[in-house]
C-alpha cells in the first residue's frame, strides 16, 4: 500500500492557521448577518442603502443607534465617500422602532464582530511568521491570474512546496 501524504511540520501549522482563520471569517460573516438581520426587525432598511453595512457609513450609522440616535436626518449626515450623495435614501432607510432590545443586541453583535475581527488580525500575523521561509513559492503561486497573497498562502498551506510527492499523471490513456 502506498503511504498517505502527511506534510512536514511547518506545513501542517501553516494549514492549522489558514483553516483556523477561514473558520473565524465564516463565524464574522454569520455575525455581521445577524446585524443585517436585527435591522430588518427593527424596520431599519439600511442595507438596502449601504452596501457594507459593516464599511465606515454603516458602521457610523449602527454605532449612533445604538447610543440612541433616532433622527434620521442626523443619521444620515453621518455618510462618508460616495454615500453622500445618498443621504435623501439614507435618511429614508433608517426611520424604524429601535427598541432598547434592538440597540443591545447590535451592541453584543458588533462587539462579537470586533474580537472576531481582532482573532483573524493575530491570525494574520501568525501566519506572516509562518510563511516567511515559504516566501518565494507563495511569490510562485501568486503570480498565477487570479491568485492573491492569501489565496497564495493557503494554497502552500494544503499542498506543501515538495511537489515531488505528487508524480506527474500520465496523458495517455490504456
Amino acid at each position: 500500500m502506498k503511504g498517505s501524504f502527511i506534510p512536514p511540520p511547518e506545513i501542517r501549522d501553516l494549514r492549522d492557521l489558514t483553516r483556523y482563520r477561514k473558520s473565524l471569517i465564516r463565524e464574522r460573516s454569520r455575525h455581521i448577518n445577524r446585524v443585517a438581520k436585527t435591522l430588518e426587525l427593527a424596520n431599519i432598511k439600511l442595507s438596502s442603502v449601504v452596501t457594507d453595512i459593516m464599511g465606515r457609513t454603516g458602521r457610523l450609522i449602527l454605532e449612533a443607534l445604538i447610543q440612541g440616535t433616532e433622527d434620521p436626518e442626523i443619521l444620515a449626515q453621518l455618510a462618508k465617500g460616495s454615500l453622500r450623495s445618498k443621504r435623501a435614501q439614507l435618511q429614508e432607510a433608517v426611520v424604524g422602532r429601535m427598541t432598547p432590545h434592538y440597540r443591545f443586541l447590535l451592541a453584543q453583535q458588533l462587539r462579537v464582530i470586533d474580537d472576531l475581527s481582532g482573532h483573524v488580525d493575530e491570525l494574520d500575523v501568525r501566519i506572516e511568521e509562518c510563511i516567511s521561509p515559504f516566501a518565494e513559492a507563495c511569490a510562485i503561486v501568486e503570480s498565477m491570474p487570479g491568485i492573491a497573497q492569501r489565496s497564495a498562502q493557503v494554497i502552500v498551506a494544503e499542498i506543501g512546496v515538495d511537489m515531488t510527492r505528487f508524480p506527474p499523471q500520465s496523458t495517455q490513456r490504456a
